[in-house]
């Protein structure tokens, strides 16, 4: 048997077999550009958004350890601070110290320096008997404490003179020392009494049984108040009367700056 083997493409010409090829539309780029630059749009957006992210995620990691740096910084601060308060609170209670110890200590009196003062101020006709200090009075008022007028005190004087002249005599020579104040002196008591033996009164002896009454002399009280002068004031006066120590003291305290020159 034969087989019929039979070409049509051979007997078909170039032009008619390029006639059945499907015809191919030429790509115009100008169509296509709002197709590209929606996608360029597209792609540009999380682009930005992940560049974004990046860089504030990095300034949040720079802000998180300055922000870290800080509070270590501010602890460290409170801490000197809290030093710092101590410090001065510990300084401010040392000075009122001082300052307390330096006004008790311009305010003392001393008793040899008082005691020669009165000694070169008796009269000739005025015998002293005791001396006393008195402390001042402080009253408590609802309000609080209140102050004495005088911190110093007072100094309580008993003795005998020959007559009240001589008594105010003694409160007047009183009154021109700088270590009394003469304003808040005066004399207490002041009374004619029988010269006691410690007046140095002695009557004369007789052959008769007749007693000679003794003469009569003033028992005094005067009460004299210390001079609120600070002893700093008060240099000369008492190098006069030979306090040298509490000079000495007072003198140092100046250089220091505690008392004022």
């Amino acid at each position: 048997m034969y087989s019929l083997d039979i070409n049509f493409l051979k007997d078909r010409s170039p032009a008619e077999l390029n006639e059945n090829k499907p015809v191919r539309q030429p790509i115009n780029v100008e169509d296509l550009k709002p197709a590209l630059l929606g996608v360029g749009v597209g792609l540009c957006f999380p682009a930005l958004v992940f560049v974004g992210s990046w860089l504030l995620q990095g300034q949040i990691d720079r802000l998180t350890q300055q922000i870290g740096k800080l509070e270590q910084e501010s602890k460290e601060l409170d801490g000197k601070i809290a030093n710092i308060t101590k410090i001065k609170d510990e300084t401010a209670s040392v000075k009122d110290q001082t300052q307390a110890l330096v006004t008790v200590f311009d305010q003392i009196r001393p008793w040899s320096a008082m005691l020669q003062d009165l000694r070169d101020r008796i009269p000739a006709n005025v015998q002293v008997e005791t001396i006393k200090q008195i402390p001042p009075v402080i009253q408590a008022q609802n309000s609080g404490v209140t102050k004495p007028s005088n911190p110093a005190g007072l100094l309580e004087i008993n003795g005998y003179a020959r007559s009240f002249s001589d008594v105010n005599d003694f409160l007047l020579s009183m009154g021109k020392s700088k270590l009394l104040s003469a304003a808040e002196s005066r004399i207490s008591t002041a009374e004619l009494v029988d010269a006691p033996p410690i007046t140095g009164a002695i009557p004369p002896e007789t052959k008769s049984e007749v007693k000679i009454k003794p003469p009569q002399v003033v028992k005094y009280t005067i009460k004299a108040s210390l001079s609120n002068v600070p002893a700093s004031e008060l240099i000369r006066e008492l190098e006069q009367k030979g306090t040298v120590g509490l000079v000495d003291r007072i003198r140092s305290l100046q250089k220091t700056g505690a008392i004022a020159k």
